[in-house]
């Protein structure tokens, strides 16, 4: 895993270091809300998934990371981020879903990325559509509430490398 550099934020492969910053940020409200508790091995717990911490000005400001179908006939990738709510509304989780973005399909090759937020969760759909991807559809009853007590609507979204703004 190399560094990714964007306009504002760095992206770093995440190392034990930084793992008290990100589950400080877990806690937060906003994020618990969307990702629930984090297990104890967390974010080490899915050798499927590469993992990148969020820096900006040198500080943990969230996590980006992404999932590949290696599949020949379905080869994509699918991403997923949270983001500090401190830096909220500054183009710090834009900048880092297009760096990644950019990664994926210019330096390994997708041509199609992924990702599936809450339907309700208007301000990461409104980020995801800045930098390119469109909707495709309500997956219904697609995860399950952090909370455990039902499940949530969510919206997929895709970006072709020819969306990339």
């Amino acid at each position: 895993m190399e560094t990714l550099q964007g306009d504002q934020v760095t992206l770093v492969p995440v190392v034990a270091a930084h793992v008290a910053d990100l589950r400080r940020i877990g806690e937060t409200v906003a994020v618990r809300e969307r990702w629930g508790e984090f297990g104890p091995e967390w974010p080490f717990d899915d050798p499927d998934l590469t993992c990148y911490s969020i820096l900006l000005d040198g500080a943990v400001r969230g996590l980006v990371q992404y999932g590949e179908e290696a599949d020949p006939d379905y080869r994509h990738a699918a991403i997923d981020i949270f983001v500090d709510p401190a830096v909220h509304g500054r183009g710090v989780g834009r900048d880092a879903i297009r760096t990644l973005a950019r990664h994926l399909l210019h330096d390994l090759g997708h041509h199609r990325l992924v990702i599936d937020p809450a339907a309700d969760n208007v301000a990461a759909i409104r980020c995801y559509e800045a930098v390119g991807f469109r909707r495709v559809g309500i997956m219904r009853d697609y995860e399950r509430d952090a909370d455990g007590s039902g499940w949530h609507d969510g919206l997929l979204l895709d970006l072709l490398a020819a969306d990339l703004r």
